[in-house]
């Protein structure tokens, strides 16, 4: 295997630890696991989310951060030392780190907006704005709510449709132009530049954290949101979705089989520590989403209790407008027995009632699940504009998920880059600003059609398909070539060649057995899934209904999901046969065998 002194290295292992916790630690901690918790059981998820992230998280972790230390190369000269057929497993991981680039950086560019649009003195998504005729609030407005109205209206300017085009959202593109000169400063001068800049993206989200949750807990109503999250139920641990859930999680939080982590670990010194750092990074990121949640349920108890004491509030207006009562006789607290009580004693009066009468029920409010940007951008944005010195609150939630965002962009960008730059031509020929600048003005140039009306409807469909088969294809193909094909015996002699040790019985049972059959199950399970779902569908939005609905997706784009579904995982073999007709030939075959002696 290849040891090469001459490449680039971290200027020490701190720099590497924080790299990597920069880009784990990323909006799925803020977003993705709370709703998790929130789906399959509070505290009890916590239960199979520790068991897989021991069986499946770690091991496969570790096992990337030794291929990468190991060879010093980007995934596909990583892959390619291990086997030359195996080629096209680094090439899969760059085409699927593509396609995050693509879309991801996107996010950035609506925290950007957001960022720029707290500064006013009201904020935009507080209330609803005037219509053309300055006669009230516009009506869709009404119809959604002002913090909808201003996520699928003003941020987005989104279309009905998939179908319906429009042209590109002008602000969005600035900002996401902004997003993407933002990483090329980051990582203009390669690890040199991305070195320091983990030292602020890795730790100012975690400050920016700890302000909000003094300030979440001490918000009425953030209790609600804290017991529903710790409070579990554990009979969904005998529901089977949830411990897929749970795996899922742990398998993209640590971002497994985009080739960042082989790219990052490529930049260590040859006899680096990585067992540790991989066991503690991994703690971090487990440790920042428990973290994370209950800093998001004491936000989301506070918006739940908000809008059921505002359902209560209009409930006893409207008994005290309706018949002869004393107003300090109906309070929050008694609004439902003067209800039952009215209803018994005046039953004709209170009929008439019936269809002004709304149901309040705080348990209803805090088991509405919302998931993704309704929760970072919508759901946040809801609880934020209820605050006191709203405008505070905002620049710093806004600040973070742009810190976790662009922690998360460096490791995608340096997936692909790492890759380019350790072809030949590449280092002979162009300097690494250069590379840099290029990869990085392609990604916007592409990004650019999510800024479109019906740019978000495209940006699902590659956050729902353009990532998570091929990326369980990815790292059962890593798992398997690296304990048969490589060879376990070989992979604990590079071990210990690095840390002067083997690994020991923990890491070779996972990764002989547990982690494939784990990994198996997860593959089978989505595709089972996406079988029997049917037709794919998407969420499109009704400005007549101020809602979204559920729309299918039309044949083209049924036929670009099949095309997103499959054109990383057919790198694999199609490098394989690709090496396999290079070596038939005689011309190649000398050099070939050469190649493959000096990698071994």
């Amino acid at each position: 295997m290849r040891k090469d002194s001459a490449r680039e290295e971290w200027d020490n292992p701190t720099q590497f630890v924080l790299a990597c916790v920069s880009y784990a630690v990323g909006l799925g901690n803020v977003w993705r696991f709370p709703y998790l918790c929130q789906m399959h059981g509070g505290g009890g998820f916590l239960i199979p989310y520790i068991i897989m992230l021991v069986l499946e998280g770690v091991p496969l972790f570790y096992m990337e951060l030794a291929i990468g230390q190991k060879m010093r190369l980007g995934s596909i000269g990583a892959w390619s030392a291990i086997s030359p057929y195996l080629g096209g497993v680094g090439l899969a991981s760059v085409v699927t780190s593509m396609y995050l680039c693509l879309y991801y950086n996107v996010i950035n560019a609506w925290s950007f907006w957001y960022l720029f649009h707290s500064f006013q003195s009201v904020l935009p998504w507080a209330e609803c704005p005037v219509n053309s005729n300055m006669t009230g609030p516009i009506e869709e407005c009404e119809r959604a709510t002002p913090t909808q109205y201003f996520f699928y209206r003003e941020t987005l300017d989104i279309s009905g449709s998939i179908k319906e085009n429009g042209g590109i959202h002008t602000g969005q593109a600035v900002c996401l132009l902004l997003a993407w000169g933002i990483v090329y400063l980051f990582i203009v001068k390669g690890v040199k530049s991305t070195g320091k800049v983990v030292y602020f993206t890795a730790t100012f989200p975690y400050l920016v954290l700890i302000i909000y949750l003094i300030r979440g807990v001490t918000l009425h109503g953030a209790i609600n949101g804290v017991m529903y999250m710790v409070t579990p139920k554990m009979e969904q641990l005998a529901n089977p979705t949830t411990w897929i859930n749970a795996a899922t999680q742990i398998f993209f939080s640590l971002g497994l089989g985009f080739g960042s982590l082989i790219a990052f670990a490529s930049f260590n010194q040859y006899n680096n520590n990585f067992e540790k750092q991989a066991i503690v990074v991994s703690m971090i990121n487990s440790g920042t989403s428990i973290f994370a949640s209950v800093v998001t349920f004491s936000i989301y108890g506070f918006k739940a209790t908000f809008n059921y004491e505002s359902c209560l509030e209009r409930l006893r207006l409207l008994l005290l407008n309706t018949f002869d009562i004393a107003e300090d006789a109906i309070s929050l607290e008694n609004v439902h027995q003067w209800i039952a009580e009215l209803n018994r004693t005046q039953p004709e009066q209170f009929t008439s009632l019936q269809d002004r009468l709304e149901i309040c029920d705080l348990k209803a409010e805090l088991d509405t699940a919302v998931e993704g940007t309704g929760l970072a951008f919508i759901v946040y944005s809801e609880a934020i504009k209820n605050m006191p010195i709203s405008q505070l609150w905002s620049v710093l939630y806004f600040i973070m998920l742009l810190l976790l965002g662009m922690g998360s962009m460096l490791g995608n960008v340096i997936a692909v880059i790492t890759p380019i730059s350790d072809l030949k031509f590449f280092s002979r020929y162009m300097s690494t600003e250069t590379l840099n600048g290029l990869v990085c003005l392609f990604c916007l140039l592409l990004g650019l059609g999510f800024t479109t009306r019906s740019g978000n409807y495209w940006f699902t469909m590659f956050n729902d398909y353009g990532a998570t088969f091929s990326l369980l294809f990815i790292v059962l193909i890593e798992v398997i070539s690296v304990c048969y094909i490589y060879g376990i015996s070989r992979f604990e002699k590079d071990v210990e060649d690095m840390l002067g040790h083997r690994p020991n019985w923990y890491w070779k049972i996972m990764l002989a057995g547990v982690s494939p059959i784990l990994l198996i199950a997860l593959f089978i399970f989505y595709m089972v899934n996406y079988i029997q779902g049917g037709s794919p569908t998407y969420q499109a939005w009704d400005k007549e209904l101020g809602k979204s609905v559920v729309l299918e997706y039309p044949p083209y784009a049924q036929a670009f999901i099949g095309l997103l579904l499959v054109s990383s995982v057919c790198c694999i073999p199609l490098m394989a046969l690709y090496t396999y007709c290079r070596k038939r030939n005689p011309a190649t075959g000398k050099r070939e065998r050469t190649i493959s002696t000096v990698s071994a």
